[in-house]
């Protein structure tokens, strides 16, 4: 069974219930006899499987630089030189 959220609309009273999927919602507040309501969070996302991080392997092998730009001798990239 889930555990549901609730928060009192006048004390701001935090609660939990362990409920059924098909149970309805508590509508009262243990503590000053207020109305509660369910508090929703958001889902985690959970990536799995190669592709989703710059260290994954990608297909091709090493990029080559813009055109236009050129590697610096410390490995970064900088633009064209200005005559």
């Amino acid at each position: 069974m889930p555990i549901y959220e609730y928060e009192c609309n006048s004390c701001h009273f935090h609660f939990e219930r362990k409920q059924r999927f098909d149970a309805k919602p508590v509508a009262i507040c243990p503590k000053c006899q207020g109305k509660a309501q369910r508090i929703f969070h958001s889902t985690p996302i959970i990536f799995k499987g190669s592709g989703f991080y710059t260290t994954d392997n990608r297909k091709g092998g090493v990029t080559e630089p813009v055109k236009g730009e050129e590697e610096s001798p410390g490995g970064g990239k900088r633009g064209r030189k200005q005559k």
